[in-house]
């Protein structure tokens, strides 16, 4: 029985608070295990003027290359930066946890969305948060905005953005509640598939590491998460395409909405099925907004 686990993770202030969870929760399962945290610096970190159509894999890559080049044992990643396809050799092994899937608005001057001023400059990189945006306010101006939560928030006060968009998972995560401005509702701005998701990433023949992460997974969070996932990649793979999916239990039923932004429109709906059903509920919400752009 193995003594020692390396945990891999990005070096920003929030991923080493998103490994440290991961890591305590094993820790309490696994008290003989002494289990350390190796800081990565990733591409998407160290180049910040990548383009959102690069995205796929910016946080990711490095992390992964350490798992198979055997430096790591285990990655922490959030959920919503990953490959709808797991890369040869590694398996997403554990999701054990998910923190508010919700969009959040921080404003200078705690101004909330629909009272923002005419041309108010809103910063965020994400594709599906920008075509929102523009859906509901025209008259509001996306810019991207670089870096990780705590240097966008630096540049919302010190640069020339009125407001930015991101996830409420992040600013929980660290704290940092009392700056939201405003949550947006689920059903006013869909998140990201696995928005506020953990996932616990290793080697897919590491079966005594598997077994503990999967120790430590939420299974309700992971089936659902992977109906969000499984929705987004029958219409893209790629993690910053403008496509939004968030699926919940209500009594016996799960519902599944979806949004996809497509040649400058929104086409959205949602699917209700019994927890029996639930294989067959991505493929239904799909089918529903195929019909409604006329995909071929």
């Amino acid at each position: 029985m193995m003594n020692k686990l390396i945990i891999g993770s990005r070096a920003s202030k929030l991923a080493i608070a998103q490994t440290i969870i991961v890591k305590e929760k094993l820790e309490k399962l696994n008290n003989n295990i002494k289990i350390e945290i190796k800081e990565i610096n990733t591409s998407g970190d160290k180049n910040l003027n990548i383009i959102p159509e690069s995205l796929k894999g910016a946080f990711t890559k490095e992390i992964e290359e350490a798992l198979l080049n055997r430096k790591i044992d285990i990655a922490v990643h959030s959920m919503k930066d990953m490959s709808t396809v797991c890369p040869k050799g590694l398996i997403y092994a554990s999701i054990p946890e998910r923190e508010d899937a919700r969009d959040v608005l921080i404003s200078k001057n705690n101004i909330k969305f629909k009272d923002l001023p005419k041309n108010s400059i809103i910063g965020t990189t994400s594709l599906r948060r920008a075509n929102y945006v523009n859906l509901y306010r025209k008259d509001l101006i996306v810019q991207p905005i670089r870096g990780n939560i705590l240097t966008r928030l630096k540049k919302l006060k010190n640069e020339n953005y009125d407001a930015i968009i991101i996830a409420a998972a992040a600013i929980k995560r660290l704290n940092l509640e009392n700056l939201i401005t405003e949550y947006f509702n689920i059903d006013y701005i869909l998140p990201a598939p696995g928005q506020g998701a953990l996932l616990a990433e290793c080697r897919d023949k590491d079966i005594e590491i598997i077994n503990m992460l999967k120790s430590i997974e939420n299974k309700e969070i992971r089936e659902l998460v992977d109906i969000e996932r499984k929705f987004a990649s029958l219409l893209d793979s790629g993690c910053n395409a403008p496509i939004g999916s968030f699926a919940e239990i209500k009594e016996n039923d799960i519902i599944l909405y979806g949004s996809f932004f497509y040649n400058g429109k929104i086409y959205k709906d949602k699917i209700i099925s019994k927890i029996e059903d639930k294989d067959n509920l991505a493929n239904k919400l799909f089918n529903k907004i195929k019909e409604q752009i006329n995909l071929n």
